[in-house]
């Protein structure tokens, strides 16, 4: 299987701009609330010196970690309207950070998302790609879920002839708690359309990941 000439960028070529994170809906007084009782339940003293400012920090960090519960991902996909494609278009080595829904500890690694224009060859800009896997592993999130998301985005955006998503990422809930393997990486992947369909596609584009 062979496309017309592809783009194919790393994710330090995609990114042109810094992700708005200043739309957060996190409720910072409550997260400063719950991390104080959070302490006490832990068994320690929230007036203590060393963790005096820690329900701050934590609402600060969440306000970051959680920036992505304010953004439609396929509001970052817009179209270039004056652009049209046919070849597979891919950004891989796509560093991403997430936090797991069910222990609320990181999970973390990489992305590589690819498309092919569909008949009416829309396009977004690279950057766009790295964008919306930003902005869907920026909430609480299970790995599974998030390549189909990402995949969801893309198809509603663009309506590609062909979507690929693929993280693998190590998650913290099985590496310092639970089995406690350190370096145990998961992988997830959702492939749509041509990609899902064609297996000669499907090999072709994992070669070029």
């Amino acid at each position: 299987m062979s496309w017309d000439p592809a783009i194919i960028v790393d994710a330090s070529e995609a990114l042109a701009e810094e992700p708005d994170r200043t739309s957060s809906t996190v409720d910072r007084a409550r997260v400063e609330s719950a991390v104080r009782e959070l302490l006490i339940a832990i068994g320690d003293d929230p007036a203590r010196e060393g963790v005096i400012e820690t329900p701050r920090r934590v609402a600060e960090a969440y306000s970051d970690l959680f920036a992505g519960t304010a953004i439609d991902p396929v509001s970052v996909l817009e179209p270039l309207p004056d652009e049209r494609g046919t070849g597979l278009i891919l950004v891989r080595d796509i560093q991403m950070y997430s936090v797991c829904e069910h222990h609320l500890l990181p999970f973390f690694g990489s992305a590589a998302v690819g498309y092919v224009p569909g008949a009416d060859g829309r396009i977004t800009g690279i950057s766009k790609l790295a964008r919306v896997v930003e902005v869907l592993a920026r909430r609480p999130q299970v790995q599974e879920r998030l390549v189909r998301q990402v995949a969801d985005a893309m198809e509603t955006a663009l309506a590609p002839a062909g979507v690929a998503v693929i993280v693998e990422a190590e998650h913290l809930c099985m590496t310092m708690r639970g089995v406690r393997k350190p370096g145990t990486s998961v992988v997830t992947t959702e492939f749509r359309g041509l990609f899902g369909e064609d297996a000669a596609a499907r090999a072709e584009l994992l070669s070029l990941i």
